[in-house]
């Protein structure tokens, strides 16, 4: 059987943590709360992105800042299109004349072609887009809520540079709670070590 896993995120006012986990739950955690002075910010666990609070009831929104943007020309998914049994989306894809006609003579077909083409990447790729993407997940969270923190420009450095160690120190004297969720979305980011910030 196969159970999905709801999306997540973490609340913050200020530099202070105040919920993390489904969506829902957060919701009904920063209800509770007085939120009139300001400076809430809720993050996508997966992507780190900002994303808007209040979120229409048993509904996670996508976050503000657009996760991925494949420039390959992809449109926005047909109503009614493909085939939603399979998990199957419509959606458009530009390629050059050349690619059309390679396509055109491979088994299966384009949309067979296409898909077999995007597994074998994944799976290549695998161990290059884990520490890519758990980065950029990091910048993400810390440019929205570290910003202005010291030492923010030499810790992003060392985040891009891969120098686990220097990130910590750079990182050492921020918020506690900042701290500590840097250190839950950077657990793949550095492909040496786990980083540690105490």
């Amino acid at each position: 059987m196969n159970t999905a896993v709801p999306p997540t995120c973490t609340a913050f006012l200020g530099h202070r943590r105040v919920a993390s986990g489904p969506y829902a739950e957060v919701d009904q955690a920063l209800r509770a709360l007085d939120l009139s002075a300001g400076g809430l910010l809720v993050f996508d666990d997966a992507s780190g992105a900002l994303v808007d609070h209040p979120w229409p009831a048993d509904h996670a929104p996508a976050p503000i800042a657009d996760v991925l943007t494949d420039g390959c020309g992809m449109g926005s998914a047909s109503p009614g299109v493909g085939r939603p049994r399979l998990g199957v989306v419509a959606r458009e894809v530009t390629l050059l004349p050349r690619h059309w006609a390679w396509l055109a003579q491979q088994r299966g077909g384009a949309s067979a072609t296409l898909r077999r083409l995007v597994d074998e990447a994944r799976r290549s790729q695998a161990e290059h887009d884990v520490p890519r993407l758990a980065k950029e997940r990091v910048y993400r969270f810390m440019s929205a809520i570290g910003g202005g923190l010291p030492g923010f420009e030499e810790a992003s450095r060392a985040l891009f540079a891969q120098d686990g160690t220097a990130f910590a120190q750079r990182t050492a004297h921020w918020p506690a709670d900042v701290r500590d969720h840097l250190a839950w979305l950077a657990r793949d980011a550095f492909a040496a070590a786990p980083l540690a910030l105490t």
